[in-house]
């Protein structure tokens, strides 16, 4: 199991103060939890060591932020990856954040991520030419900004954090989630 350091943390955790803390929901019925990620929802079954329906990153994005998460409320700040404390250290090289698929896929017409709005459970914001916030987990908002291409300028595109982000996930989770909600937003669109 390539998760198996982060599922004994997770088993080692306080059911009902994790839930609070992640802003999930805690069954102790059943010893899971339900959590939502990308506005879908998915159920962390203790005893089985099993997210149902996730695969690996989306495992990897939910136990790190069960372990990691804290009861903060988000800043409404926004920063780019490389202003997050250790950002401009980390987000380069392969650990870049994949953007250009953004531009590929929003560039020439940045109105369509509105159409992807509902499904992610998305609002509109009002940055370059479209752009919209969305929360991969309940804690962790991202806002994603597109910026026109023409004859004479590149399609542009960023993903924006809150300042509270690495309070909630260490950056390898955060570029992970990111890189997972990107992939997931162009497929929506792109098919």
């Amino acid at each position: 199991m390539a998760n198996d350091g982060l599922w004994q943390q997770v088993l080692g955790l306080d059911g009902l103060q994790t839930a609070r803390r992640a802003k999930c929901r805690y069954l102790s019925d059943s010893q899971s939890y339900v959590i939502t990620l990308l506005n879908r929802e998915y159920t962390v079954e203790l005893p089985e060591k099993k997210v149902s329906g996730a695969g690996f990153t989306e495992e990897l994005s939910i136990l790190t932020y069960l372990i990691n998460s804290k009861d903060l409320p988000v800043a409404n700040k926004l920063k780019t990856a490389q202003q997050l404390p250790d950002g401009q250290f980390f987000f380069r090289g392969p650990h870049k954040l994949i953007t250009e698929k953004l531009e590929e896929a929003f560039g020439q017409f940045p109105e369509r991520l509105y159409d992807v709005m509902d499904k992610f459970g998305a609002e509109r914001r009002e940055f370059g030419d479209a752009s919209i916030e969305l929360y991969v987990l309940p804690r962790v908002p991202l806002t994603i900004v597109i910026w026109r291409g023409d004859e004479e300028f590149a399609a542009r595109a960023s993903v924006l954090f809150d300042e509270t982000a690495t309070e909630q996930m260490p950056l390898d989770a955060l570029w992970a989630s990111a890189n997972m909600a990107i992939k997931t937003l162009v497929k929506d669109v792109t098919g």
